[in-house]
């Protein structure tokens, strides 16, 4: 059979699934939830240097700024050199990044190692959803495995805080992890090295800082861009407000009301497990339709709680309709356009700087009409999320 492409004709592949070629793409996914060790890590840094809260407060932006600034230079140099080749580059700098500290602590050497570490994670989550849809032909399979990538994620975005405690209270030194991490790295790096990938290559059009902002200019792409956007700064404004908004609404502690946040977080990590299984049987556009319509249902269940308890269940159901939205979304674009796939994500991982958008606007809603209100961003970019699914033909 033939793919007929605007660049070129090309050989349709078979489902041709080897897990020897996907594990090490999964270990990748493991790297790319070290960057999340920057939460936990600002706690501690902050301690250790006895830095003021505003500069502590700094040491997140040093990791995820790149995702604006070298989300399309990654896209254009792995045009050119391969999504192999720079997903190794990524995983290479995440490990020194993490080696760093552990072998010379001080402020500098943090500031570095936390700068690599971003720069490393943008190279990651640029490179890999390509290089995976190459390993994968089937695109329900690649459906299928972007959501268990993500639930991998997830699990060791949870770790982190706890091998960081462990390691503080059993070795009295809480960067045991940045060790961990490190020589993880390094096998991660070693063994996708040592892996044959057969690479899908543009025949015609190369990539450019050109090519991909005009790629905007094409109304599904600009659509899938803008969902992409929301669907994070919704998850990163959800993720930051649980606790305030439950404590204003029903008289708890911070303390308690923090503790929903782990609901949210499981809640994602079942959904995304789910996702796996299910999305090899389900169509991609009837599981962006249910998760959309579950989430925007769960944000207004959880708005008119009558209890604090019914909000806890409302949250559980709001990580569970949610917890997709990210893979489907990314899974739409590239296979709508592969031979466009590094333009794609390097634009798809540029807007997850809507992390850094939304919840601003989140504050300045809650200053305005209280913090129970600033739930209604969240509700906008949900049903933007269900527009653009009811509104583009997907795959």
């Amino acid at each position: 059979m033939l793919r007929i492409t605007n660049c070129s004709i090309t050989p349709m592949k078979q489902d041709n699934f080897s897990l020897r070629k996907v594990a090490p793409m999964l270990m990748a996914y493991m790297v790319m939830g070290f960057v999340d060790i920057v939460g936990v890590a600002t706690g501690y840094i902050k301690q250790d240097f006895e830095l003021s809260d505003v500069w502590a407060q700094t040491i997140p932006s040093l990791a995820f700024v790149w995702f604006f600034l070298m989300s399309i230079p990654s896209g254009i140099l792995q045009d050119r050199f391969g999504k192999k080749r720079m997903l190794n580059m990524g995983i290479a700098l995440t490990a020194v990044g993490m080696l760093i500290p552990f072998a010379f602590y001080s402020l500098f050497t943090v500031a570095i190692s936390i700068i690599l570490l971003g720069v490393g994670n943008t190279i990651i989550q640029v490179s890999s959803n390509p290089l995976l849809r190459d390993v994968i032909s089937s695109e329900k399979r690649f459906a299928s495995m972007m959501s268990l990538s993500q639930f991998i994620k997830a699990i060791v975005s949870l770790l982190g805080p706890i091998l960081a405690t462990f390691a503080a209270a059993s070795f009295g030194s809480w960067r045991l992890v940045f060790l961990v991490y490190g020589v993880t790295s390094i096998v991660a790096y070693l063994w996708l090295a040592a892996t044959t990938i057969e690479e899908s290559r543009s025949t015609e059009v190369r990539a450019t800082f050109a090519s991909c902002l005009g790629l905007l200019k094409n109304p599904f792409v600009l659509g899938m861009t803008m969902a992409i956007f929301l669907i994070v700064g919704a998850d990163v404004g959800m993720n930051s407000n649980i606790a305030a908004i439950l404590s204003s609404r029903y008289g708890i502690g911070l303390e308690e009301a923090s503790l929903a946040i782990s609901i949210y977080f499981t809640a994602l990590m079942i959904g995304r497990f789910s996702g796996a299984l299910l999305l090899s049987r389900i169509p991609l556009r009837k599981f962006l339709l249910a998760s959309s319509v579950l989430a925007i249902a769960a944000v207004v269940f959880f708005m008119v709680a009558p209890t604090v308890n019914l909000a806890r269940a409302a949250i559980f159901l709001v990580g569970l309709g949610s917890a997709n939205l990210f893979p489907l979304i990314f899974t739409a674009a590239i296979n709508r356009m592969p031979d466009r796939s590094n333009e794609i994500s390097a634009l798809m991982v540029m807007a997850i700087s809507g992390g850094a958008l939304i919840p601003p606007i989140m504050g300045a809603v809650s200053g305005a009409f209280g913090v129970a209100a600033s739930a209604v961003v969240i509700l906008i970019c949900l049903l933007y999320v269900l527009f653009a699914a009811l509104s583009t033909k997907l795959k």
